[in-house]
């Protein structure tokens, strides 16, 4: 009984609202706790918060920082400005909901001028003008268990490259419809010389901030990116599930960072992607990097969070179908290094990316225990290229050191393989595949087989940039010291194309290697390829070859 009066009193100690100061004889320590709603909330769904929320977070930094609770209620809001040591709290059946400028009357923060808008995209050189936004911060979190809604609000419009073409909205399924009915958005569609002044174009955005948790609540349609976490360094993410419009997560110019555990549905853009932007005006690398139990997707949208799941919508940003990925790029200028990503599932999405076209050097990457399904692109796609968006002189960047294992994947496109590909004179290096297994569509022709896919050096990297891939399982061009063990590839329809195809390739070893076939097509297909090696493979006998101009087998 004693222990129990202790805790209660603790509890209503740390429950103190602003609006309710204890009356005391004795110093009383600042309140650990800020409820929104003793600060002017409404919770309606209807009237702005944006002042209170904002009231409540400053009160919390005056007094060395706490918690700043939204109770159950719905909270309208526009731009939302963190402060060090602050949490916040989204409670069980609390909602912030991005306003929308056109109907109430308010804007977003403006983005912030900057000299380096050129070398990325619009969503990647501003900050500010998003929901909720901080700069220079340290010991900040968000934690749930309630929901960001950006719905018909935050947008991935604006200048710049790639930044011009208005996100896809999307669909909401019937049930989120019904709920928001007291609250329609107006029409979505963008007005004549629609510009981004005013408008909100992600849901999280922090620049340069360190010691940040960002846990147990759900986001649903939040723009061009549901967070952008730009230089941030010892950045936790637990247990989210984000249901969105484009981007999910983009981790850019991070170190140490775990994400953890989270579900990202986001049928039009890339789930989870590692960045390293000019967006700071320097090079800054991605490193020591833990992915972990984590799904990507790419449903329609809405349909992850209400448990659907549809496969109905056939848009994308491009042709390649559903994107709903992990993927390193493409902002590439300062590299990635030390990475893990394990235990993760994609479905209906595009495959494993791995990518560097701006200079960055990718090296020490380990990527295992992956299983894939509905799968719209190559599942493994590694690109070394030279788009060189950057300050003049950006050099030609690198991939090596990249393993991947115990990977495997089913329902794969048919037009692309697994692809590695650098250029010339700068070949990808010291990859090594493992444990594979991966069964595509198939249904490739003899034309097909002919095919001689460009080069493309500085074009935007993605697995169809080549065209259709004159390998069912394999194409392989410009790479050194490759190392295939226990890979298994097979179709489902039959394939009048290689199981694997490598051009300019110095150092390539098949171990155990399987792969079915159809009379009269050779399993391998080489042009320029030296030191090259099969053993205990599969319908091949084991062969050594120093040089080879050209062989098929």
């Amino acid at each position: 009984m004693a222990r129990a009066l202790i805790l209660s009193a603790l509890l209503a100690t740390t429950s103190l609202t602003a609006a309710e100061p204890a009356v005391s004889t004795q110093t009383v320590a600042a309140p650990l706790h800020y409820d929104i709603r003793a600060f002017g909330a409404t919770g309606d769904g209807q009237a702005l918060d944006t002042d209170a929320i904002n009231r409540a977070i400053e009160a919390a930094h005056a007094a060395g920082g706490g918690t700043v609770y939204f109770p159950a209620g719905t909270y309208l809001s526009f731009s939302i400005r963190l402060k060090s040591n602050l949490t916040l709290h989204l409670g069980a059946g609390a909602t912030l909901r991005a306003a929308k400028p056109e109907k109430h009357g308010e804007k977003y923060d403006a983005a912030e001028p900057t000299e380096w808008g050129t070398y990325q995209d619009f969503g990647h050189s501003h900050w500010r003008n998003s929901l909720i936004w901080g700069e220079n911060l340290e010991n900040i979190s968000i934690t749930g268990p309630g929901r960001i809604d950006g719905t018909d609000a935050l947008t991935r419009r604006g200048p710049g490259p790639r930044g011009s073409t208005p996100g896809a909205v999307g669909d909401l399924p019937e049930a989120m419809r019904a709920a928001r009915a007291a609250n329609p958005p107006v029409d979505s569609a963008p007005p004549p010389r629609f510009s981004m002044e005013g408008q909100g174009n992600k849901a999280i955005a922090l620049k340069l901030c360190r010691n940040v948790t960002l846990r147990d609540f759900s986001m649903l349609a939040c723009g061009h990116f549901a967070l952008l976490a730009t230089g941030v360094d010892n950045l936790a993410i637990d247990n989210l599930r984000v249901d969105t419009n484009r981007d999910g997560f983009d981790i850019d110019a991070c170190r140490n960072v775990c994400v953890s555990n989270c579900f990202v549905n986001s049928p039009n853009d890339d789930a989870i992607c590692l960045k390293s932007s000019y967006g700071l005006g320097f090079a800054r690398a991605c490193e020591n990097i833990t992915i972990t139990n984590c799904q990507v997707s790419g449903y329609d949208l809405g349909t992850f969070l209400d448990g659907t799941f549809k496969r109905t919508m056939q848009q994308a940003p491009d042709r390649d179908g559903p994107t709903g990925r992990i993927k390193f790029g493409t902002e590439s200028n300062g590299g990635f290094k030390n990475i893990t990503i394990s235990n993760c599932v994609f479905d209906r999405s595009r495959g494993l990316a791995i990518e560097t076209v701006d200079g960055g050097v990718i090296e020490d990457v380990t990527v295992t225990n992956i299983t894939m399904r509905d799968v719209t692109t190559a599942p493994i796609f590694l690109r070394l290229g030279n788009r060189a968006r950057g300050p003049e002189g950006t050099p030609v960047g690198a991939i090596r050191r990249v393993t991947i294992s115990n990977l495997t994947a089913s329902g794969v496109d048919p037009r692309y393989a697994s692809i590695i590909a650098g250029i010339a004179g700068h070949p990808i290096k010291d990859v090594t595949l493992s444990n594979i297994r991966i069964v595509y569509r198939g249904g490739g022709t003899a034309e097909d087989a002919a095919i001689e896919p460009p080069e493309k050096d500085a074009a935007y990297p993605e697995p169809s940039m080549f065209g259709k891939i004159p390998a069912y399982g394999i194409f392989v061009r410009h790479a050194k010291n490759l190392k295939v063990r226990n890979v298994e590839v097979s179709f489902e329809q039959p394939e009048a194309r290689p199981a694997v195809v490598m051009h300019s390739v110095k150092g390539a070893r098949f171990d155990l290697f399987s792969a079915q076939r159809v009379d009269g097509v050779p399993v391998f297909s080489l042009r320029d390829v030296s030191d090259f090696e099969v053993r205990g493979s599969e319908g091949v006998a084991d062969l050594k070859r120093t040089n080879v101009v050209s062989e098929k087998f």
